[in-house]
């Protein structure tokens, strides 16, 4: 351990715990300072992220990036970047390696916020707890089940706040449904339905391989990766797409919409996990897929069948169910556009609510018109309940802790479409009991020079 310096520790992620009080860690600060924070991924996701920050009254310290126009993360949502970022921010100093920036500049963070693609998620972060700085990652927090279980382990006991980025967790639509679904009011809960109508996948590689631009570095953004000539079907704009480097619309949207699910229910790991969707093409992920999950009893909970959609998919409701208002919900379910693009819907016994992220509908309608009058006390928002945590040592809302586990969940699902078998999950274990082919996708194996 003596002969290692701080480069070759960080180069390699870093597989030992050096002592926050050797490494000047950022600690609990007061109330009245404002936070030092880094940005590794500046771009539209980022962009957002920054401005955000800056709006609660942060001080923007670094930017970091592998394309200089800052757009590293960039969302197939957006046409654009926003190029005027630096222009916006022209004193901000400015990185391409997080790992130069971290070692460089440890001193002077307190905090760093990860928006880059999937693959590199767990790679920034845990360099910067290893760091003892505080962390906002966005989702789905890593790449892999295996990544999110230690960056989750990693910070068990340790004075760092984390959040993960899924900021309608914090928003008053989730916080609502949440309270209305503990108090009993539509009765026990065992099947939830969860969907997202875009998808991303079905690409083939492409044949051509274009010089790569003079404002990339590829070889960073590839990363931990399997090397792959560039192209820009992975970066910018699709790379959710791709095996290598994202987790599909699941990985992205679920983190939202089955978030809500499992805070309001109390749900820990499924049981069981089971796919359909479109025909597998090897490097990437389907353009429609549906999960079946089961999870256990929880308590005096009863066991729940979770069902996420993607790619247009909706659920079929069973009308003759007899459950209160199961056939109004279904009305409302149907719907195309905003707010119905995005949805999760929990049946219980007594009745049917659905929640998107501005809205909460409970069925029967006439029934359940006292459901507005229901107080909530409302949080601050998804970004003050992080800064927040750095300030005075709370525990954030979708702390790494909770997040790595609904994370798991949510890529328990694209390890089953990709080994094409219904799995068994054995939580404790952090492994498939049925399926040698499913277990290889827990955890990949890693680029020369990249380890965790």
């Amino acid at each position: 351990m003596k002969n290692l310096n701080r480069r070759q520790v960080l180069a390699a992620g870093g597989c030992l715990f050096v002592p926050r009080h050797v490494l000047g860690g950022a600690g609990v600060k007061p109330p009245s300072e404002k936070l030092n924070i880094a940005f590794a991924g500046i771009g539209n996701k980022g962009y957002e992220n920054v401005m955000n920050l800056n709006a609660h009254g942060e001080n923007l310290a670094f930017f970091c990036d592998v394309d200089d126009r800052g757009d590293n993360a960039r969302d197939q949502k957006w046409d654009h970047i926003p190029a005027d970022i630096y222009k916006k921010f022209p004193k901000v100093k400015r990185y391409r390696d997080y790992r130069k920036m971290l070692e460089k500049e440890e001193k002077n963070i307190d905090a760093v916020v990860v928006t880059t693609t999937d693959h590199l998620h767990a790679f920034v972060s845990m360099a910067a707890m290893r760091m003892g700085k505080h962390v906002y990652c966005e989702k789905p927090l890593a790449h892999s089940i295996f990544e999110a279980r230690k960056m989750a382990e990693f910070v068990k006991g340790k004075k760092i706040a984390t959040q993960m980025g899924n900021s309608a967790h914090s928003g008053p639509a989730y916080t609502r449904a949440a309270k209305l679904i503990k108090s009993g009011l539509i009765g026990e809960v065992a099947e939830v339905h969860c969907w997202c109508d875009k998808a991303w996948g079905g690409q083939k590689r492409p044949q051509n391989s274009p010089p790569v631009p003079d404002y990339l570095d590829w070889d960073l953004w590839i990363g931990p990766a399997p090397m792959r000539p560039y192209h820009p079907c992975y970066h910018p704009k699709s790379w959710r797409s791709w095996c290598d480097f994202g987790n599909g619309r699941i990985g992205d949207m679920g983190c939202h919409m089955m978030d809500m699910p499992f805070t309001a229910l109390d749900l820990t790991a499924p049981l069981t996990i089971e796919t359909r969707g479109a025909p597998r093409v090897t490097e990437a992920y389907t353009n429609w897929m549906i999960v079946d999950y089961t999870f256990p009893k929880r308590g005096d909970l009863p066991p729940v069948k979770l069902t996420w959609y993607d790619g247009g998919k909706r659920p079929e409701l069973n009308l003759d169910s007899g459950v209160p208002g199961i056939k109004e919900a279904a009305v409302y379910a149907a719907k195309k556009g905003r707010p119905w693009c995005e949805a999760s819907l929990f049946i219980g016994t007594k009745g049917v609510l659905i929640a998107t992220y501005g809205m909460v509908k409970v069925f029967p309608e006439k029934q359940f018109d006292r459901a507005s009058r229901i107080k909530v006390d409302f949080p601050k928002t998804h970004y003050h309940d992080w800064t927040d945590a750095c300030r005075n040592g709370s525990k954030a809302g979708t702390n790494f802790g909770y997040s790595g586990n609904l994370t798991e969940t949510i890529l328990l699902g694209t390890v089953a479409w990709r080994a094409g078998e219904k799995i068994e999950w054995d939580c404790a274990k952090m492994k498939v009991t049925n399926s040698q082919k499913a277990n290889d996708f827990i955890q990949r194996e890693y680029r020369k020079g990249w380890e965790l």
